[in-house]
């Protein structure tokens, strides 16, 4: 069973360094972007170098670094889903020398009175993926670490947000009314694709990841809202919100 893969009493077989040699030292750290259209947005309107590249069989990723506020920030467009982010999110801090990710998101709503017109910061996902097994003792919520300092950034900055746990799913368009139904008698307010195996890798190898999501598409018993998922996904003010929790981390 998947419960069975944490294993700490063997060595691993391969190395990061079998692919990529010794670690770099660009930054301190980077943001992990799901959004074309926020990526874009970067590299039009800043100043970026290409420090390094993640390399797969299917392409290679760039990761770039830029300033702002004159601080050095690295970043790049990150794979959808909880293996591929998690896995992408270890090889960025390999290849850039980021020990700090701070991590945004879209989400589906699970509680629309919660969430509307606010951010999420998650305080724990549940373990609704494959990817944190691996690195992580067998639980069924993963802590995010980092909240209570991520909301105390926000209110700093006047950020309007709400605390709550969240459901980390691997598997696309199969919330049934049953799991969410679970998941919402859980005090679940919002599924998404990566936070509990990316939280579970930075907690692996000593990285700090800070956390937050927008929601836009609702998902309820009575049906499914989908008008707010585009804005939710590529929205540009969470985008400076990361760059100003940045300079705070």
């Amino acid at each position: 069973m998947i419960t069975d893969c944490f294993d700490i009493d063997t060595e691993p077989i391969i190395s990061l360094r079998d692919f990529y040699g010794e670690p770099g030292k660009f930054v301190d750290l980077c943001l992990i972007i799901f959004s074309c259209e926020i990526h874009e947005h970067l590299l039009k309107t800043y100043k970026c170098e290409e420090i390094g590249k993640i390399g797969a069989c299917n392409g290679k990723t760039p990761i770039y670094k830029m300033n702002y506020k004159g601080k050095d920030i690295a970043f790049y467009l990150s794979g959808i889903g909880s293996s591929l982010a998690g896995s992408m999110c270890y090889e960025a801090s390999w290849i850039s020398g980021a020990a700090k990710f701070v991590m945004f998101g879209s989400c589906g709503s699970l509680d629309k009175e919660k969430t509307n017109g606010k951010f999420i910061v998650p305080t724990q996902s549940y373990r609704g993926e494959g990817c944190s097994y691996y690195f992580a003792k067998p639980s069924d919520y993963i802590e995010i670490k980092n909240c209570n300092k991520l909301s105390s950034v926000f209110e700093k900055l006047g950020v309007p947000h709400v605390l709550g746990r969240v459901w980390t799913s691997d598997s696309m368009i199969r919330e049934t009314v049953g799991l969410v139904a679970k998941r919402k008698s859980e005090d679940c307010i919002g599924v998404e694709m990566e936070l509990a195996g990316v939280q579970a890798v930075c907690d692996f190898y000593k990285l700090e990841l800070y956390d937050f999501l927008e929601a836009g598409d609702v998902l309820e018993s009575s049906g499914y809202e989908v008008e707010g998922l585009h804005g939710a996904n590529h929205n540009l003010g969470k985008l400076y919100i990361a760059l100003e929790v940045s300079l705070y981390l």
